[in-house]
This record gives C-alpha cells, structure tokens and sequence, in this order.
C-alpha cells in the first residue's frame, strides 16, 4: 500500500516507538518548550493521535532559562515487564534520566538520574537485566556508543561504562538504539549530524556487548546523495526499528521537507517519516526504497493512511489542549482557555530572552496556511508570532499604550529587532481591538490588518529566514497567542474568532 510522508507533519524530531498491549507509542524531543516530550499513539504505525505528553510537572524537568534549542533532547520509549519508561537527556544541564509509569494516559513518575554522559540514551532488557546506553567518547577520545548495566529501580550503575561500538565512520555518532532479533544482536544508530548528511548506519554481534561488524552496506537509510530535483526530504536520520502485529519491519526516523526544489531551507523542523525494512537470509537487512525515503512508498500494511488536517480553532484546541506548547515555565494562572476565546495576562517578559514570557504555541505543520484571529487587549502588547526562537520571529501585534494604540508587524532576526510597518487603531473604553490575517506559503509570511471588510497589507517576512540553515538549532517554526505588558496591570488580552487552516500540499 502506498503511504504519503512524512506521516506525522512538522516539528515532531527524533521519534522514538515501542509496542505494548497491542497498541504503538511514539514519542519525540520537545528541546525549550513545555508539556515535554510529546506522546503518541496508534494502531497501524501509520496513522498517530497524539495523546499527551510525558513531562507535564516543572518538578520532572529544569527548563529555567534554557536557551532555544537546549533542554530535552531525544527521546527513547520502551515498555518491559508492565512499565513504560521514556529516558531522556537535558542536555542544558548535562544531565541524562527516564521516568516511569504503568498507565499511557496518566501521570508519568519523578525523574531517575543515571550516572552517564552522553546524549540520546536509550535501554535495553533482557533476562531480568537492565542495560544504558548514550553516545560518549571512549578512553582515547573517540567517539562511540557506551554502555552499562543499570538497576531500573533508582538508576544505579551496576557495571562499569563499556565503549559498545565506534560506528561506521561518520560523524556525530548517536541515537543508539539495541534490539535482540534471532541469534544476533543489532546496534542501530544515527551518523553524520542531523542535517543534510544524516543517515542511519547499524552493526551486530553475538553478546549485548558486542562485538559489533558493520553491516557492509551502511548507511542502511539515508537521503545524503538526493538534492534538486532529486528530492526535497532531506536529513534522514535517528531511527527506531519496529515490527507490525503482521510481521513487518519498519524504520520510524526524523527528516525534513526543504522549502523547494533549489531552495535548501527548512523552517517547518525535523519530521516523523516511515521506511520499510526487509531481512536478508544473511541475516543484514535493508531499508527504504533502495536505502532511501522518499514521499511516498510502498509498505507491506493493511491499514489505510487517513488524511490528517492539521488546521485548528480555538474549540479544538479547548477539546485537545496538548496541540499547546509553551516556553519553559509557564505561569500556568496567566492562561484562560474557552471556546470561544483565549485569554492571556502578560508580564514583563518578552519574546526575546531565554525565559518564560505568556506564550502559548502550535506546531507549524505545513507550508500553506492561512490564520485569522481578533485580537483585543487594554494594556501592552498582544498579538500572534511566527516563532523559531528567542532571536528570530516575525510579530503581528496590538500595542495599547492607554493613549494611543497601533496593529503593527515586527521583523527580529539574529536579535535586530525593527518594526517595519505600523497602522494607528482606535481605543473604545480602554480596549484597542483589531482582525489579523498571516498568510504563509513556502516562501514568505505574509501579514495584514483586519478592518471590518477591509484588509491592510503590513509586509511580509522571508520563511527562510527562520530556518534551521539560518537560524542553527534543531526546532521549527511554531505559531504562537502571546502577550506583553511591562506594567503588569493584570489586565487580560484577549484572542476570538481564530482560525489557522494549513493545508496539504
């Protein structure tokens, strides 16, 4: 059957899948932003709902003053024995931990710290045994995948850290992750850098420890060699290995769409796409569609790929807040979510420091969008950005002086920050209100003022100009209700008739 990537659309990287009670979860990096580490679930590994997050309580993570782009890194999701655990790192603090729960839908547990270096951690069990692995650096300072033996219970190190494998050759060795299939155990993992020379490269061996052979056709997946009108996804990298109830083996790895043929950015983040794997009788398998992913692919499934609408009003955000993301630590009180409005209090922070301004986003998941909203506030500034981090977004934002009041858009890029048009709006019993319009497609943000029948044009902002190429770091673009008000008065902004429909190319 043919399927259509990627199959989970924007800024959802380094996706990581188990089985349990025969049922999927996927979960991927959430870096600055809170709830973390988004949870997903499905039936087919085709079609995912999102379900929740892991990290939903400031006491399972520090994200204080985190720059963009640090804090969770990628995750794993495993489930042995009845218990889910999800190990991740913040990789702010250096700081590598899983946390545990035997309900999907509820409450995940405090955070167990293991005494490890590295980065994207994952776990491995076998016959009562509890195995860590990270990416590290051996004794002479190259690079490798380390392991050790781990109780699951309090995270102490049973063993010593052990060099497992110095991969294929490539840089940037990561996201390991270990299976037992048959006789052999497979050391799969990520090389390359997660950008456009990514690739996912594996080896095996006899014991848990190796030692591993490469398999003689790495990297097994990779899109490193496609450009122009070769293909437009790009960076495929960091995978896990999965089997289907029918027998089937897949790859569930991140990559991105770059904004056009002969355009090499991308603004939309790293993505969720699928590769079928088939098993040689030597044992090795391969991956994709001669070990490359492509847009759509052929895959051994017997569900049919629904069409996911990634559009979203404020009455489905109200019956499915975890679409919602938020900068750090949010002050939870300063958000007031209906139907029919969305109610935010500013504060003195803004949009650009490494802190914890009123700000609630959602993922851009596709290039042609269009969003509408009504924005009213009586102190400060309110209104909706284009944001990929502290130092580059574009703004479109009432400001209510008390005197005066204006609708205006704001270019900030490397942390210059210039409003590049303004237009003056009335204030009725204190309260500037106004219509906003942004329209995006792969090239531009176009953003324009609301008046009645009439629509105002303000300019517009380049998209790759919020790319990962220009920007650096590893999200994407999320658009975002936000409020400022440097005199804390406690008044509410308020955000109605909102509307952002994105549509499939």
């Amino acid at each position: 059957m043919k399927i259509k990537n990627p199959i989970l659309r924007g800024f959802y990287p380094d996706p990581s899948v188990c089985e349990a009670n025969g049922k999927f979860y996927m979960v991927c990096s959430s870096f600055q932003y809170f709830p973390g580490v988004p949870l997903f679930e499905s039936d087919d590994l085709i079609n995912w709902k999102q379900i929740g997050h892991c990290i939903t309580r400031s006491s399972q993570i520090d994200l204080k003053e985190v720059n963009s782009s640090g804090g969770v890194f990628a995750p794993t999701i495993r489930y042995n024995d009845g218990v889910f655990y999800m190990v991740t790192t913040n990789d702010t603090y250096h700081k590598n931990f899983y946390i545990t729960t035997t309900d999907i839908y509820g409450e995940w547990s405090e955070p167990i710290f293991v005494d490890q270096g590295g980065i994207d951690p994952s776990l491995f069990f076998e016959d009562g045994k509890t195995y860590f692995m990270s990416n590290g650096s051996d004794e002479e300072g190259n690079g490798c995948i380390y392991q050790c033996e781990i109780n699951p219970l309090t995270g102490e190190k049973l063993s010593e850290s052990v060099p497992m494998w110095k991969g294929s050759g490539g840089r940037y060795l990561e996201s390991p992750h270990l299976y037992k299939i048959g006789d052999w155990y497979y050391l799969m993992a990520a090389e390359g850098g997660t950008e456009y020379g990514h690739m996912i490269t594996y080896a095996r061996g006899k014991s848990v420890y190796g030692p591993f052979e490469n398999y003689p056709g790495n990297p097994v997946l990779t899109n490193r060699n496609l450009g122009g009108h070769q293909s437009t996804i790009q960076g495929i990298g960091h995978g896990d290995l999965i089997q289907d109830r029918e027998g089937n083996w897949f790859i569930l790895c991140l990559g991105f769409r770059q904004m056009a043929m002969w355009s090499p950015f991308h603004h939309l983040g790293r993505e969720v796409f699928i590769a079928p794997v088939n098993w040689q009788t030597d044992g090795w398998f391969t991956a994709g569609n001669r070990g490359i992913v492509q847009a759509e692919m052929e895959l051994a499934c017997t569900k049919e790929q629904k069409a996911v609408d990634y559009s979203v009003n404020l009455a489905d955000l109200s019956q499915n807040p975890c679409r919602l993301i938020y900068l750090r630590e949010p002050v939870r009180e300063n958000y007031e979510l209906r139907e029919d409005v969305f109610r935010l209090r500013g504060t003195k922070t803004n949009l650009f420091e490494a802190a914890s301004p009123t700000f609630a986003g959602i993922r851009q998941s596709e290039f042609n969008t269009e969003l509408k909203c009504k924005i009213s506030t009586r102190s400060g500034e309110a209104g909706i950005t284009m944001y990929m981090d502290q130092g580059n977004h574009y703004d479109i934002f009432v400001d209510n002086t008390g005197e005066k009041a204006s609708v205006a858009l704001r270019i900030c890029l490397a942390n210059l920050k210039v409003v590049t048009n303004s237009v003056p709006i009335s204030i009725e019993d204190g309260v500037a209100t106004t219509g906003i319009k942004i329209v995006s497609d792969c090239y531009d943000y176009h953003f324009y003022v609301i008046d009645g029948d009439e629509e105002k044009y303000l300019g517009n902002g380049l998209t790759k100009y919020l790319s990962s190429e220009v920007c650096g770091g590893f999200t994407g673009v999320v658009s975002a209700f936000y409020a400022v008000d440097e005199a804390e008065t406690g008044e509410w902004a308020e955000f109605s008739d909102y509307s952002w429909v994105q549509k499939e190319d």
